[in-house]
């Protein structure tokens, strides 16, 4: 009964959620050739390929940083199992690349369909999965039940809730309630995830694995991104601003202004979250009168510039590790929620966040109780503490040592996830 009100009101929703969907397509980079698949239409040759993955284990992420976890999933799980066929669905174009760029063998890459009934029975006809693993927070009645229906075990990997999403499914508890009890197994990151999932549903099969993304592999050396083309030869200290969101990219030019003084070597990257933004950010640069360069463009810096805007994506890594301090971005300027910052502690650099992530609680406390993290209460303390780290190199290299060192301590997620997965594939 759920299900169909569900599926009555759907198309109702869609229709509010189709302008963001489009605005996303035409914005954002990544693959779109077989972007049809969203709407369960695969070419004659994918169906042909496809079939050869009959019977895979299909694992479903979102964006970027989702499918970077998948990714690693994918080869621990291939490891053990080297037969084993996979297939691995992404939500976004962006999240799409990656995955087909990163793809192991035994593995091929689709986009998951929209939450529509016929939809998703129709990938579900075309893979005949034997298992379906959902990544973090992607709760879809559908795809849920749709798995149920065929018997086929079904996994939440990785999986967390938020203080603010746990209100909102206990409002909506007689719903998600019965939903989530439908999975085999929700593999949670900690135990305050792990009891948030049983307030909305007691009759949960909830296990505590730890969270897989402090076992993302960094690489050394991930690329130069090349900042002498818009900043110059000369020596350099980089402020970072990392998946900024709105306000938070003119609270760090201020900063930056208010810096630049007493810092005269002092540069500034911001690196949007979403780069559709990067239009908006640019007129606000202007506003400011700083010397910037649009990285989207593909220009290059007609003179040194002071600023670069790297509205593009699949960079992350490469700015990271040419930064000299981290400012992690949905942390400040009125945001809370937080981002993932064990990219940036893994590749050592000097990290300043807000006080609360309430999404990455544990993440935080874990760098906090190592002094492994800078914290602002107010968007006031931005100056001094940032002030602090850039004139003194040493403790900003320490810092950074202290945060690699704390997120190593936590790895391991991987495996305890890849075994409580091949209890249910045996």
């Amino acid at each position: 009964m759920i299900r169909l009100f569900y599926n009555l009101l759907m198309p109702v929703g869609f229709l509010f959620f189709l302008p963001g969907l489009l605005v996303k397509y035409r914005n954002r980079g990544g693959w779109k050739s077989t972007y049809g698949e969203r709407f369960g239409r695969f070419s004659p040759q994918r169906l042909r390929e496809l079939k050869e993955f009959r019977g895979a284990v299909w694992i479903h992420a979102v964006s970027v940083g989702e499918t970077v976890v998948a990714l690693n999933l994918v080869r621990a799980l291939l490891k053990r199992r080297p037969g084993l066929r996979v297939v691995i669905s992404t939500t976004t174009t962006t999240g799409q690349e990656l995955a087909r760029n990163n793809c192991p063998e035994n593995a091929t890459v689709i986009f998951c369909p929209i939450d529509f009934w016929w939809m998703v029975e129709r990938v579900f006809d075309i893979i005949r999965p034997s298992m379906l693993v959902i990544f973090e927070t992607e709760i879809w009645p559908n795809l849920i039940c749709e798995a149920k229906n065929r018997r086929i075990p079904l996994v939440l990997a990785n999986g967390r809730m938020s203080d603010h999403s746990v209100r909102g499914y206990r409002r909506f508890g007689i719903f998600f309630g019965p939903l989530l009890a439908k999975f085999d197994r929700l593999l949670v990151q900690s135990e305050a995830d792990a009891e948030r999932y049983h307030e909305v549903s007691p009759r949960a099969n909830v296990t505590v694995c730890g969270n897989m993304k402090f076992d993302q592999e960094v690489p050394e050396d991930p690329g130069d991104p090349g900042l002498e083309a818009c900043f110059g030869d000369a020596p350099r200290t980089v402020l970072l601003g990392a998946s900024t969101h709105h306000g938070e990219e003119e609270l760090l030019t201020r900063v930056f202004n208010d810096l630049k003084a007493e810092f005269p070597d002092l540069k500034l990257v911001i690196v949007p979250r979403h780069a559709e933004r990067g239009a908006d950010i640019a007129a606000m640069l202007d506003s400011k009168c700083v010397r910037y360069l649009r990285r989207s463009t593909g220009k290059a810096a007609e003179s040194p510039v002071d600023v670069l805007l790297a509205d593009t994506t699949g960079e992350m890594l490469k700015f990271i590790k040419s930064a000299d301090v981290v400012v992690m971005g949905k942390s400040l300027a009125g945001h809370d929620e937080g981002h993932n910052l064990i990219e940036p502690a893994m590749l050592g650099k000097a990290i300043v966040t807000g006080h609360v992530l309430r999404n990455f609680r544990f993440l935080l406390r874990v760098l906090k109780e190592a002094d492994a993290v800078e914290t602002v209460a107010n968007d006031e303390e931005l100056v001094p503490t940032l002030r602090r780290l850039l004139a003194d190199p040493e403790a900003r290299a320490a810092l950074g040592e202290r945060a690699k060192a704390a997120i190593g301590k936590h790895r391991g997620a991987t495996e305890r996830t890849v075994a409580e997965i091949e209890k249910l594939l045996k």
